[in-house]
């Protein structure tokens, strides 16, 4: 596998290659999540960058290439850990709707182009339901660190995101079937070859008839699904009880390998078998602990998959053919793009969120490279082909931060404010208005409410507006960051505005805009952390509440009574707490400058440390005498 010098051991080997690949993923992963591509597209860069170097050893890389695969296999038992029913079922609409419709019709849309190109029908649709997944390692931690997930398009992505997975399995069982017999037939002197190397594997169906390796196949199969539901839990329970946190990883390993192994020995995929025993063990109490345990070993085994797929990439035929592989990934991307567009529009997706599904999930997925070694080995795609689509694929994934920043530049701004029903009609005769229903807007509202007055409370969420009706709960939809609509809710003549709404940059120019404009009018604005304090404080705004700053003193309050302080002292201990934290705040408002990070305004961080032993010492002295006064001393006014 590796040559380095006549007289370097297997050990001295090992560890020169497993010291290059553990070097290259510590570089590069970090850089590339700094730049925004995600973890999986750092692996295969840092392959690509280590290839020449491998070359130069003479290592095979293809053989360290299949037992990374089986970090393919672990992912495929989390998956399946990670399938409740009842989560199946209550997305069941989209599942089916959204991700069957996707891989289906992505499927049928690139065989069609394949038959259109003079391939084979097996060949063209083995092609089609490769390059139909989508990455669902960079698209939802692409989701999540962008925050947007939880939105109408992030939902829908990751429905099909979570069908692709679940489709992985019947295409691992279909694909051999599309097997050439032409293809077979180098494939199988090629096994030869390799065997009269290194010894043929093992089998339990070798030289049976159909119908005995078919029994023996669903026989496995069953002793999965009946181990994993009746034995494992007693099993984990009794390894639980000695306490070994190392044992418990060894025998979370040992399942998975094992049932890998019987479903190599009877000639179903390892990542088949695996799955149905995360699904068996998806409600078992030791599911978590099993996550936590085999997930780094996934996690590891796949970056160095990757970047043996990095490693592996034939840039000689990259440049040889690097139009046609342009042409391809982009008729890929624009292909499914499409194909998700139309599905969007047909379960009603609006505004951004349609581009978002549709452009974050048209890129080839990870699951393409092993779908791709897979149908190679089996005969089903020519070595050629497969070359050209493994390029294709890995283009396209290293092309999906592009993707993204394109609907954040293009599509979101665009579309983000886009009405979804018309807006109401504002009452003009209120004197205070609300700006955005959510935890904190609902409970000033009410709060309002009954003190006897009548804000005029606005959202943009419709089916937010909606639900309240339902409730009697009079709102209206509108978007408060519009100055006409502002002027139709009479801010001109209101003597209160509460900004609630969502996001900084928002509220900072949501802020910015009434309090130049209507500079008589008092302002009380919704701060998210420190730091848009002082924004806030520039922008105009003089009335600040950090969101959880209150609820942050509750809780201090309730842990010094916890430790024994009485109730009143404990009051008397957070409001010194809270005026000098008042007075640090405006005191180094003046300092901050919204221009510069915190931490790079020099102005700003030598206030903090000027004054920082002298405020803490008085913080210690004032509340030290509010704890430890006679409890008429420290009752509250």
């Amino acid at each position: 596998m590796l040559g380095v010098s006549k007289g370097a051991t297997p050990m001295t080997d090992f560890l020169l290659l497993a010291f290059i690949f553990l070097v290259a993923g510590v570089v590069a992963v970090p850089v590339a999540a700094r730049l925004g591509l995600g973890s999986v597209l750092g692996y295969l860069i840092a392959g690509i960058v280590i290839s020449p170097v491998l070359t130069l050893l003479h290592v095979d890389v293809i053989a360290i290439q299949q037992f990374a695969e089986f970090g393919v296999v672990m992912m495929l038992f989390l998956v399946g850990l990670e399938l409740e029913p009842k989560l199946l079922w209550a997305m069941r609409a989209k599942l089916v709707g959204l991700g069957g419709g996707q891989v289906g019709i992505t499927t049928i849309a690139i065989m069609g182009f394949g038959l259109l190109f003079g391939l084979q029908w097996s060949v063209a649709l083995a092609v089609g339901l490769v390059l139909a997944l989508s990455s669902t390692a960079i698209v939802l931690q692409t989701l999540n660190e962008k925050g947007l997930l939880r939105s109408d398009g992030g939902r829908s992505s990751f429905s099909v995101l979570l069908f692709q997975d679940i489709a992985v399995i019947p295409m691992l069982a279909l694909l051999p079937l599309l097997a050439l017999p032409e293809l077979q037939q180098v494939q199988s002197h090629a096994g030869q070859s390799g065997a009269d190397t290194h010894g043929g594997g093992m089998s339990l169906v070798a030289g049976m008839n159909g119908w005995q390796a078919a029994l023996i196949t669903l026989g496995a199969i069953g002793t999965v699904i009946v181990v994993g539901s009746r034995l494992t839990s007693p099993l984990l329970r009794y390894i639980a009880a000695a306490n070994l946190r190392e044992l418990f990883v060894a025998t979370a390993l040992m399942i998975v390998v094992g049932i890998a192994l019987l479903m190599s020995l009877v000639g179903l995929s390892p990542a088949l078998g695996t799955f149905l025993a995360g699904v068996v063990l998806a409600n078992s109490e030791y599911r978590h602990e099993l996550e936590s345990d085999i997930d780094p070993f996934k996690g590891l085994l796949l970056g160095l998959f990757f970047m043996t797929v990095g490693a592996g990439i034939n840039f000689l035929l990259l440049y040889e053919n690097a139009l046609l592989t342009l042409g391809l990934t982009i008729g890929l991307i624009a292909t499914k793009a499409s194909v998700l567009a139309i599905l969007a529009f047909v379960f009603k997706i609006k505004g951004s969120g349609r581009w978002l599904f549709a452009l974050g999930l048209s890129q080839a997925g990870e699951f393409g490279f092993v779908l791709l070694s897979l149908t190679v080995s089996s005969g089903v795609i020519p070595t050629a082909l497969a070359d050209q689509l493994l390029l294709v694929v890995a283009l396209s994934m290293l092309l999906t931060p592009a993707l993204f920043i394109v609907f954040e530049r293009w599509a979101a701004p665009r579309f983000s404010h886009q009405p979804t029903r018309d807006m109401d009609e504002m009452p003009k005769d209120s004197k205070i208005i609300v700006a955005g229903h959510g935890r904190m807007g609902s409970l000033i509202t009410r709060i309002l409410r009954g003190a006897g007055y009548t804000p005029t409370e606005i959202d943009f969420s419709g089916d937010q507006i909606e639900m309240l009706s339902k409730f009697g709960m009079r709102s209206y939809y509108g978007d408060v960051t519009r100055p006409a609509l502002l002027e139709s809710a009479g801010i001109g003549d209101a003597d209160l505005f509460i900004v609630t709404i969502d996001g900084k940059d928002q509220i900072t120019a949501l802020v910015r805009y009434v309090a130049s404009h209507y500079p008589d009018l008092h302002i009380v604005a919704r701060a998210v952390d420190r730091n848009h304090y002082y924004d806030l404080w520039h922008a105009g705004c003089h009335d600040i509440i950090r969101e959880i700053y209150d609820g942050s003193l509750r809780m201090g309050r309730s842990a010094l009574e916890a430790l024994g302080a009485q109730p009143a002292n404990a009051h008397a201990a957070v409001a010194a707490f809270d005026t000098i934290d008042q007075e640090i705040m405006m005191a180094a408002a003046s300092h901050y400058d919204p221009a510069l990070p915190a931490a790079e305004n020099d102005a700003y961080v030598r206030h903090i440390l000027e004054h920082r032993e002298e405020r803490g010492s008085r913080l210690i002295s004032e509340m030290a005498a509010a704890l430890n006064a006679t409890p008429s001393d420290s009752e509250p006014d």
